[in-house]
């Protein structure tokens, strides 16, 4: 397994693309009731499977991730070859910009210099999508990018 597999919530919600992946492989809801009772190894590397192509299908068109942390926002955004990245770092211990009034409090000082804001890029490696995993198994969210876009203008203002 590639990836990781699929939690039985996000197995039900698709149930009806996980039907159409067995009938690919010519399995009948019978053969598949059979296969999970008499060969329950068989049946997880099915739903391994399942599970990486459903992935892949995901990281192929993941372009943002966004990871918060109490005292630092890390907003990357996804090429074809590298990853950008924006850290935002609060230096002031009172703050916890994962709340609220802390995301309040980092919006209203983001030029305050308790507030950093750091830039980097790294190439991909020749496994994007692995790459994006590693960032969504440590705590990223696929995102569209706006939180992004906003401080990419910041940062652009500021060279």
């Amino acid at each position: 397994m590639k990836y990781a597999r699929l939690t039985k919530e996000q197995f039900e919600e698709m149930h009806q693309e996980f039907i159409n992946f067995l009938a690919t492989q010519s399995i009948t809801a019978d053969e598949w009731a059979k296969i999970k009772a008499e060969k329950p190894k068989v049946a997880e590397e099915e739903m391994d499977i399942f599970s990486d192509l459903v992935w892949e299908g995901v990281l192929n068109k993941v372009e943002y991730l966004e990871h918060f942390s109490p005292n630092q926002i890390f907003l990357f955004h996804i090429t074809e070859v590298s990853i950008n990245l924006i850290a935002i770092k609060v230096e002031n211990e009172a703050v916890d910009i994962t709340t609220r009034e802390g995301y309040q409090w980092l919006q209203t000082n983001l030029m305050n210099e308790m507030v950093n804001i750091y830039t980097s890029s790294k190439e991909l490696s020749d496994d994007r999508n692995k790459d994006i995993f590693a960032l969504i198994k440590q705590g990223a969210n696929i995102t569209k990018g706006e939180l992004y876009g906003y401080f990419q203008e910041i940062v652009n203002a500021e060279e």
